[in-house]
């Protein structure tokens, strides 16, 4: 007789959680309390961003890995957002850059100082405003430097370029409802959505369309999550009618039906998911919950494979997760958590138990970089492009970061570029390298002017002038206000207040 097995063949079958010594984790932290699925929580192979509680105003911590054990109350902060911070994300292409969303309705990008904050950090690089209410995701994009995607409580999705500060794309009218979070693919040509309708959809930003839909993805009125995976299939984890919890992988060639569906158990938590798309093990944490399960994602039935559940006593309150390059092959570690607790940060490992000390080719394949693939005018121009892999072997040491710097684009010129009526802000896309002087398209808007009788000449340059001036005013205006802001900044700092 021939036995067939019963138990499925995975490496990660065993992948061991443990949780670090308190000397290694970060004590007397006061995680923010607000009432928002965000992870709270955002790392690096270099710093631990976490959303803090701060009186009159938002504010975010930022701590250097090293600095473990209890954070005197008075370290310094990233305190510039006059409302609660909502969502912070680092720039996967500068390990010093983060970018935050806030209730305030804006979203700000910072430059982190190479060895952590020694004074409070009160300005940002850049200010990006276009939200009308509170803006809950901020996420960049994989593979093209600078492109920073934002999400409001106005169902507006707005795609920025970080570099020189302006709207790239506005998407205000594919979501009818609150959005609760949005995954890029892998090549950033496409991301996907959840949202408080029911609805997951795949969207195009550079063209602003559908490109698929699937209703009520999950039948229960509580928060879903939907991410893309790396050959382009979507999962998801929502809660069924009967609010049990579901977890759903989806092709987005056909959305009538999941591929798969499971269901978890009861309780009211979100969850969220977080993907490794080199191992294809997705890792499933609950708000509220003490565990944290993990599942492998495989192109053959049933395709989400249970592997094994980390369970610890405190429920977490949120959850942030190293990139791959972060990790420490040496112990073969696959994964690494920063579980945050009411006053506390707890690393947790995973590893994949070897008796060799040898490298492990299977679970390091090469994984993402942090060079950007694209420039921010390449993607805008159309282009698409994979991440850049890197080898773990010789383990990933982190180069000099350069400073982020913004170069706004000549507001005269824009002002002609955005006066002519687009559809999806295609004065937007041209490139801030290849902006014109000033002369040159009053030349040509005088010469396609020269057939109107001399009246109706002279009243166009009357406006054109009255515009540039106008426009000339508001630039001064804020370079003003930033000088004051310095100056005042400079003052408090040779009195010895900061």
């Amino acid at each position: 007789m021939s036995f067939r097995k019963v138990v499925r063949q995975s490496k990660f079958r065993h992948v061991f959680g443990q949780p670090l010594k308190n000397d290694q984790c970060y004590e007397d932290i006061r995680v923010s309390r607000v009432t928002w699925d965000s992870t709270f929580c955002a790392v690096n192979p270099k710093f631990l961003a976490i959303i803090v509680e701060a009186s009159g105003g938002g504010a975010f911590m930022v701590l250097p890995l090293s600095k473990t054990g209890r954070i005197d109350k008075s370290y310094p902060m990233v305190c510039g957002h006059t409302g609660p911070v909502l969502d912070i994300d680092w720039c996967p292409h500068n390990d010093e850059v983060i970018a935050s969303g806030s209730e305030d309705c804006t979203v700000m990008v910072w430059q982190i100082p190479e060895n952590g904050l020694v004074v409070p950090l009160t300005e940002p690089v850049v200010v990006l405003e276009g939200h009308s209410k509170r803006v809950g995701i901020v996420t960049w994009h994989p593979t093209a430097r600078n492109v920073l995607l934002s999400a409001g409580c106005d169902n507006v999705v707005l795609i920025w370029n970080v570099g020189t500060a302006e709207e790239l794309y506005r998407l205000d009218d594919l979501h009818p409802d609150l959005i609760y979070n949005i995954s890029w693919n892998r090549n950033g040509s496409l991301f996907c959505s959840a949202c408080k309708d029911k609805s997951v959809r795949i969207i195009d930003p550079r063209r602003g369309t559908l490109v698929a839909e699937r209703e009520k993805a999950h039948e229960g009125a509580r928060p879903m999550r939907a991410i893309f995976l790396a050959d382009g299939k979507v999962f998801t984890t929502g809660f069924s009618r009967m609010s049990e919890r579901q977890l759903a992988l989806w092709d987005p060639e056909n959305l009538e039906e999941p591929m798969a569906l499971q269901e978890l158990d009861s309780s009211n938590g979100a969850l969220l998911p977080f993907y490794d798309p080199d191992t294809n093990v997705i890792y499933v944490c609950g708000k509220g919950d003490s565990s944290i399960r993990y599942f492998e994602i495989t192109a053959e039935p049933p395709y989400i494979h249970f592997l094994n559940t980390f369970t610890s006593k405190e429920p977490q309150r949120g959850m942030g997760r190293m990139p791959k390059r972060g990790l420490d092959v040496s112990k073969c570690e696959i994964a690494r958590f920063y579980k945050l607790h009411e006053r506390k940060c707890e690393p947790i490992i995973m590893t994949v138990p070897r008796k060799s000390d040898l490298f492990q080719d299977d679970l390091y394949p090469d994984t993402a970089g942090p060079e950007a693939a694209l420039e921010a005018e390449e993607w805008v121009s159309g282009r698409d492009a994979e991440p850049l892999l890197i080898s773990l072997r010789e383990a990933y040491v982190p180069s000099k970061q350069r400073d982020l710097k913004v170069s706004r684009k000549n507001v005269l010129h824009d002002s002609r570029a955005t006066s002519a009526p687009t559809p999806t802000r295609a004065a937007a896309s041209t490139p801030a390298s290849t902006t014109t002087p000033v002369s040159a398209p009053s030349s040509s808007s005088s010469s396609s002017s020269s057939s109107l009788p001399a009246a109706g000449q002279e009243s166009a340059k009357l406006e054109e002038v009255t515009r540039e001036l106008r426009l000339l005013r508001t630039l001064v205006k804020e370079q003003g206000e930033r000088i004051a802001r310095l100056e005042e900044q400079l003052g408090r700092m040779e009195n010895g207040d900061v």
